[in-house]
């Protein structure tokens, strides 16, 4: 059986390359609202490839967090995705659908199969662990969490210097981070995480009974502040990134970095409730597009 069966299918035999990567494309699918990277502004030579990435790494979170599993059914089902990728790295032809088409994009674009483990890693840890004593372990956790995205892109395109990798590291970690500041409620409530420093919480004198009431006083505020500054400075570190390439990517680069600043400001005129969850209207989405296109240093 596999560990992800694409919906209302089952594969009697082991599925063709097409079928594989028509799984992926449905499974994708299923989660379009939350797969930029796909966007129609990257070429369509690279589109699949991508879709296959996120069917992997969307197929593992699920099983991370997704559903009423156990700890230790989430984990065996992990690392029944790090057995998978082994067989990979030994040449063995694989059976599921998903690794069937991460095979045939990882022998063809030479991605580095140790990204794919440092994924699972960040999935295997959120089951583990649900609080942060300090922001190297949050930094430390992007590495694994975030920073292998944007590495793949990197790799697809033929652009993996060590100084692109620095700079996508930079965007991404700061992606996350954004991503735990929209989410902390949420976090809490759904999965019991807290991707805030516990020293910065104490230095403030920040309780977790902050998140749990959403208390959104002075001191909560202040501590928000610090990590939205943390989050904007690594931002503006890796921004070159979308001016040192060019193409689409450079420009969905740039995109993604406007789009990032523009929820950090959204963040930081909170209104007094650090618990809401930004959200970028139609005309935000527009100024984007033409910072983008305009190639406007995204220093605000």
């Amino acid at each position: 059986m596999f560990l992800h069966q694409a919906p209302k299918q089952a594969f009697m035999n082991t599925p063709t390359l097409q079928q594989a990567y028509h799984h992926c494309q449905r499974l994708a699918a299923r989660h379009y609202e939350n797969f930029p990277v796909a966007s129609w502004l990257l070429p369509a030579s690279l589109r699949r490839p991508i879709t296959v990435i996120y069917a992997f790494a969307r197929s593992a979170d699920d099983f991370a967090d997704e559903g009423e599993r156990e700890a230790a059914e989430r984990l065996r089902l992990l690392d029944g995705y790090d057995e998978q990728l082994d067989r990979l790295q030994q040449h063995l032809p694989p059976a599921e659908p998903v690794f069937i088409a991460l095979a045939d994009v990882i022998q063809h674009h030479n991605l580095p199969l140790r990204l794919f483990k440092d994924l699972l890693h960040a999935f295997k840890q959120d089951v583990t662990k649900q609080r942060y004593a300090d922001i190297d372990e949050i930094l430390n956790y992007c590495r694994y969490s975030a920073n292998p995205v944007g590495r793949l892109l990197l790799y697809l395109y033929n652009k993996a210097t060590p100084s692109h990798l620095l700079l996508s590291d930079h965007i991404c970690t700061a992606l996350q981070l954004i991503n735990f500041l929209q989410d902390i409620r949420q976090d809490y409530t759904e999965h019991n995480r807290i991707y805030l420093p516990g020293d910065e919480m104490a230095a403030y004198g920040v309780s977790e009974q902050h998140i749990h009431d959403c208390i959104s006083d002075t001191a909560m505020q202040q501590l928000i502040e610090t990590q939205i500054q943390r989050a904007r400075a690594l931002l503006l570190a890796g921004a070159p990134l979308g001016h040192e390439l060019n193409g689409r990517f450079a420009l969905e680069l740039r995109m993604i970095v406007q789009g990032g600043l523009r929820v950090l400001q959204k963040l930081e005129n909170h209104g007094g409730n650090v618990f809401q969850r930004p959200r970028l209207g139609k005309r935000d989405k527009l100024t984007l597009i033409y910072k983008a296109l305009t190639k406007e240093k995204p220093y605000l």
